[in-house]
C-alpha cells in the first residue's frame, strides 16, 4: 500500500517548524522508521508531515557541569561510533549498536525513538535507568520532563501536537559507575520481549534498577534500587524479582520469568551479581 496524500513541509528551523505544526492534523517525522510502515498501511492519516531532519537546532551538544545535552536528531548510529560522546560509562554506546539493524540505526533518531514510545524500544528503558530529562520546545517556550513522567502508556506520552521534544539531558557518570543492559529477543535486530537495565555510580549516590519491555512505561524498581545503592547486590536481585511479580501480576508467568531474567543478567552485564 501507499499513504495517503499529505503536506509536506521540509523544515530548516525550529521555529519553522513549530509553526507548521501548529495546523490542523500535522505530525512531525524525523527518521521515519516507524511513521513510515505506519503511513503506506494507512494506520496513520496525517494532514501535513514537518520534516525534521533539515533543523540544525536538534542536533546540538552541550555540554554542563553534570549533564550532556544531546539533540534529538542524532541518529542510533551516530551515537554508536561515537560522534556524540559517551557520559554514560559505556552504556549508551552500547545501547545504540544493540538497536534493529545498520540501516535503519543510519536513520532513525534518538528523540523519534522517545517520542514514538513503543514500550519495548530500547531508548526508552536506558534513558529511564539514567533518570535523564527531556527538553520539549513549543511556540509558547521550552519546558523540561522527567523521564518518568514523559511516557502515560504505549505508544502514548506527554507531548502536544504543537511539541517538538529537542533535546535530552543525560547524566554524567563517574568513571567508576556500572552499568548493565540485556535484552531477551527472538532474534538479532527485533523489538525486545524483555529489557533489564541497571546504574550505579557511587561518587554521584545514584542506583536504579529498570525492567523495560513491559507493554507500558518501564517499571523503576525503588526496592531494587534502594538496595543497590546500599550496596547489597544479591538482596536488590531478589527485591527487583519480588517487584517485578507484584508489578506484572496480570501477566502470564512466562512473561514476568523472563523479566526476572533480563534483569538478572543486567546485574551480570554490570558486574555486581
Amino acid at each position: 500500500m501507499k499513504p495517503a496524500a499529505f503536506d509536506l513541509t521540509l523544515a530548516t528551523s525550529l521555529d519553522q517548524a513549530l509553526a507548521a505544526l501548529a495546523g490542523e492534523g500535522a505530525k512531525p517525522v524525523s527518521g521515519g522508521c516507524s511513521l513510515g510502515p505506519m503511513l503506506n498501511l494507512r494506520l496513520a492519516r496525517p494532514a501535513a508531515l514537518v520534516d525534521l531532519r533539515r533543523v540544525g537546532e536538534l542536533r546540538t551538544l552541550t555540554r554542563g557541569t553534570d549533564f550532556l545535552e544531546i539533540g534529538a536528531g542524532w541518529t542510533h548510529a551516530e551515537i554508536e561510533d561515537g560522534v556524540v560522546p559517551d557520559v554514560t560509562a559505556g552504556l549508551m554506546r552500547r545501547v545504540a549498536h544493540g538497536i534493529a539493524y545498520r540501516a535503519v540505526r543510519n536513520r532513525g533518531t534518538i528523540g523519534g525513538s522517545l517520542a514514538h514510545a513503543d514500550p519495548a524500544a530500547d531508548w526508552i528503558s536506558t534513558l529511564s535507568v539514567l533518570d535523564a530529562r527531556l527538553v520539549i520546545r513549543s511556540k509558547a517556550g521550552t519546558r523540561e520532563s522527567a523521564m518518568g513522567d514523559f511516557m502515560i502508556a504505549a505508544y502514548t506520552t506527554t507531548l502536544q501536537p504543537d511539541e517538538v521534544l529537542a533535546a535530552v539531558r543525560v547524566p554524567v557518570l563517574s568513571a567508576g559507575a556500572k552499568v548493565g543492559y540485556h535484552k531477551l529477543c527472538r532474534k538479532t535486530g527485533e523489538f525486545a520481549q524483555a529489557i533489564g537495565a541497571v546504574v550505579v555510580d557511587g561518587a554521584r549516590g545514584f542506583a536504579r534498577v529498570v525492567a523495560g519491555a513491559v507493554e507500558a512505561p518501564p517499571l523503576v524498581l525503588p526496592g531494587a534500587s534502594e538496595a543497590l545503592g546500599a550496596g547489597d547486590a544479591a538482596g536488590a536481585l531478589a527485591k527487583a524479582e519480588e517487584e517485578i511479580e507484584a508489578a506484572l501480576a496480570g501477566h502470564p508467568e512466562a512473561f514476568r520469568a523472563i523479566h526476572k531474567v533480563a534483569v538478572a543478567r543486567a546485574f551480570s552485564d554490570a558486574g555486581i551479581a
